[in-house]
């Protein structure tokens, strides 16, 4: 052990850097790759990347469906960027914001051949950093020298990879007493990442006994629905009827997970609703942005449990997506209760399409 930053440091400095607007470099074998966040990108470093040789715009197979981009490495696409593109063009294929003002950004030119992990990885760290899915990169031969000149973040790919793709370790910090409208007998437990990701809490209504299936909910942030009240969806209302069903009860746990807008972040899931605001339903406003349907990752709950002391739980949901991962965890779903309320005129099409396109049960 070292004072010195450990991988996953450096993997939070990364993404910190992007969305500062600052390139990371990624190394792998025999390749090096230079890489900017398009959406927090500036003109100076676009022009300085530019004049250093050729820089090409690596997007989600996704977002290269709505571009009519071939993705020939399926899920990404590393477009060509044509002779004078400025930043303004680059930042236009990235955002979809004006794609039904100007539908026609190509014919686009995509390179095929050759290995994009490193294209992967920079697409996987700026999802991680709550970005909109596309990069800019450029093919280094001298990483780690311009990284000493430049004090860059430099990350090894081969190295990361793991701690990337793998959940980190979340550690328990505090409990404290939290009286609630719906249960006064109620503590609030935070849990923190070892990869400095964002926290996550559950809340432990009375003192549930950990031999038996506890009253659960996996609950992700909604800051509009659980904050402002919105009628855009269901979350308010379904936040609100389990914590007083877990007070009728007199226990029961809730997790509240930091996994705004299906684990896009607030600012993409705005961008997502204004695109709804164009006719697009919630799955295609999110393969728009370059963002599968649902991008949250449910073994946080199931490790949140775990800590916790729980090994099976009476689930209150209506995605049999949660049940299946919390199996696959080890957390035996011992019920399924429904969670069906907060239905509005505004919400309609939205819980229909959660039902046809994400299965959920309602």
């Amino acid at each position: 052990m070292t004072l010195g930053p450990n991988l996953n440091d450096m993997l939070a400095r990364a993404r910190a850097d992007l969305r500062m607007g600052v390139p990371v470099l990624l190394t792998g074998e025999g390749q090096a790759l230079l890489v900017l966040a398009a959406e927090t990108a500036c003109p100076a470093r676009f022009a300085l990347m530019q004049s250093r040789g050729a820089v090409d715009l690596v997007v989600t197979g996704r977002r290269a469906e709505t571009l009519k981009a071939r993705a020939y490495d399926g899920d990404v696409a590393r477009i060509l960027l044509p002779e004078g593109a400025g930043l303004d063009w680059v930042q236009a294929l990235a955002d979809p914001a004006d794609d039904l003002r100007v539908p026609m950004k190509g014919p686009l030119r995509t390179r095929r051949g050759g290995d994009c992990e490193l294209q992967r990885l920079a697409i996987t760290l700026v999802k991680s950093a709550r970005l909109l899915p596309a990069v800019l990169v450029q093919e280094v031969t001298n990483a780690l020298a311009l990284a000493g000149e430049e004090n860059l973040t430099l990350i090894p790919a081969k190295a990361a990879a793991p701690h990337v793709m793998e959940l980190a370790e979340l550690g328990h910090v505090v409990a404290a007493r939290v009286p609630l409208e719906a249960a006064h007998n109620t503590r609030l437990h935070i849990f923190r990442p070892e990869d400095g990701g964002e926290e996550h809490y559950a809340i432990e209504v009375g003192r549930p006994d950990r031999d038996k299936p506890v009253l659960a909910r996996l609950h992700s942030a909604c800051f509009t629905g659980d904050v402002l009240g919105s009628l855009k969806c269901d979350c308010g209302p379904q936040l609100n009827a389990a914590l007083l069903a877990m007070g009728q009860a007199g226990a029961g746990v809730l997790l509240y997970l930091n996994q705004e807008g299906r684990g896009i972040g607030l600012a993409n899931k705005m961008r997502a609703y204004s695109l709804q605001d164009q006719g697009f339903d919630t799955v295609e406003a999110n393969h728009r942005l370059g963002f599968e349907d649902d991008e949250r990752d449910f073994r946080l709950g199931a490790q949140i449990l775990t800590n916790m002391g729980f090994s099976a739980v009476r689930l209150m949901t209506n995605n049999p997506g949660k049940i299946a991962m919390m199996e696959r965890c080890g957390i035996t779903v011992h019920e399924r209760v429904p969670l069906k309320v907060g239905e509005n005129a505004h919400n309609e099409k939205y819980l229909a399409v959660k039902a046809a396109k994400s299965g959920h049960l309602l």
